[in-house]
């Protein structure tokens, strides 16, 4: 069976079985060949639930992707959906005409047309991919990368999981006027109910008609197979468009080792994780007793039971599972500042800037369909200019009442300092949440990405749609 084919018939079921070994021969390959084809789908995650959206290969979320950190990657994009598509490989440093965002680094694939992805994954860690014109990422356009990392320890098991969520199409258009009725939905205890103000209307928030894991809803999602003394491994990706998600397995801390497919200065352990639209965490847990638990999302939704998925021992799957609260009272979870609590400071990103820029982060006012950078909406907004190997700085204050994920394309950023507070040691990360009500963050990065532009964006679709974007432009 020729390579490419094998990973188009396998890569489906990695998310429902757990991740095996790459095989010796699939190590020794050069190059790694995929098809991904995006086509039209209803999708109907739950009863009562169908929702006409797209997928990759004819599941959502697509299939997983997985390469060894050294080999070339080629993957053919075919668009068989009605709207022009794209891939952006997100959290990949690779050349800026593969980085897929329509109109700034390619052209969009119209309906029935194709292109060719190719490059070399870097660096290691868990990625992942997902459309970038309009809102083809809310209606199913997205999956899970892994790029292997050879020094990574071996788990006795892994599971990708992908937390996502099915949005109720018409309050997107709502929500992008700034006019969405719908409600918070963040657990009581969160950051973001406690930043909300009396009298706060929010008027950009999507409702949702279903909560998944990897494309189902609970009691359909499924079962994770584990065994008492085994140290497992859990690669989690929040696809949602426009929410926080706080993860937790009910009796078990988790210890966090990788922040957006990056190692930690040192790994911590946690009771739950906060992810950030588009943020990876991998988390690791030991089973020490028989019995079954609850993974599951953490919200002050109705229907946040659905996202769920059962982790058991032999003999225990059909036990009633071990659940958590749907609180974050009293509640260790991630957080960026304990992340950093030890270390030191990446030597890359040490030193004196030579570029250094702020942006206010503001707009999104009830009535509006504005999201802005120091004013603006894309693209007017201001941009960052570099020359290769500038030491970047880049600081961001957040005056609106929502925290925001904003996005680097094509780099490796650290973040080096939150809330108006240096952190002891830098994080490298791909997307970081500002916290609402005047929150801070800071980001250095070098400027030793392929030239070209590349983009930098809230990755709450709405904010993004409505203007939250600027470009890093390399000089020649």
């Amino acid at each position: 069976m020729k390579r490419s084919r094998f990973l188009q018939s396998t890569a489906g079921g990695m998310l429902l079985a757990g991740l095996a070994p790459l095989s010796s021969r699939a190590l020794a390959d050069d190059t790694v060949d995929y098809t991904l084809t995006a086509a039209s789908r209803v999708f109907a995650p739950s009863p009562g639930v169908r929702i006409a959206g797209a997928a990759f290969n004819g599941t959502i979320p697509g299939p997983v992707l997985r390469v060894r950190h050294g080999q070339r990657f080629r993957a053919r994009f075919i668009n068989q959906t009605s709207q022009p598509a794209t891939i952006h490989w997100h959290g990949m440093v690779l050349p800026n005409v593969m980085d897929g965002v329509e109109n700034l680094t390619q052209p969009p694939v119209p309906p029935g047309g194709s292109f060719l992805y190719e490059y070399a994954p870097d660096p290691p860690g868990t990625r992942w991919y997902h459309d970038h014109v309009s809102d083809g990422f809310a209606r199913g356009l997205f999956g899970l990368f892994i790029v292997e990392d050879p020094k990574d320890e071996p788990a006795d098991a892994e599971f990708a999981l992908v937390f996502h969520d099915v949005p109720k199409i018409n309050t997107i258009r709502q929500a992008m006027m700034g006019v969405s009725k719908a409600s918070m939905i963040d657990p009581m205890g969160s950051p973001e109910m406690m930043e909300m103000e009396p009298g706060d209307k929010m008027g950009d928030e999507v409702a949702y008609a279903a909560h998944c894991i990897n494309g189902a809803c609970y009691p359909q999602t499924q079962k994770l197979a584990v065994k008492p003394g085994q140290r497992i491994r859990l690669r989690i990706l929040n696809a949602n468009p426009t929410q926080t998600r706080y993860v937790r397995l009910a009796g078990h801390r988790l210890t966090v080792t990788h922040s957006d497919g990056n190692p930690l200065p040192r790994p911590i352990d946690v009771d739950a994780l906060r992810v950030g639209v588009g943020e990876r965490y991998d988390a690791w847990f030991t089973v020490t007793s028989p019995g079954a638990w609850l993974l599951q999302g953490i919200s002050s939704d109705p229907l946040t039971y659905q996202q769920a998925a059962v982790v058991f021992t032999p003999g225990m799957e059909n036990a009633s599972p071990q659940s958590s609260p749907q609180m974050l009272d009293g509640v260790d979870y991630f957080t960026y500042e304990k992340a950093t609590a030890s270390g030191s400071w990446d030597e890359q990103v040490a030193g004196t800037p030579a570029r250094s820029y702020s942006f206010q982060i503001g707009g999104g006012e009830w009535g509006s369909s504005r999201w802005t950078l120091n004013g603006q909406t894309y693209p007017h907004t201001q941009k960052i200019y570099v020359n290769r190997n500038d030491l970047v700085e880049v600081r961001f204050q957040n005056k609106t009442d929502m925290d925001h994920p904003m996005h680097l394309h094509g780099h490796v950023l650290r973040l080096v300092g939150v809330d108006g507070r240096r952190l002891a040691a830098s994080l490298a990360k791909d997307t970081t949440l500002v916290h609402a009500q005047g929150g801070t963050i800071v980001w250095r990065f070098r400027a030793d990405a392929p030239k070209g532009r590349w983009l930098l964006h809230c990755h709450n679709e709405i904010h993004m749609m409505d203007g939250m974007m600027t470009e890093v432009v390399y000089r020649s």
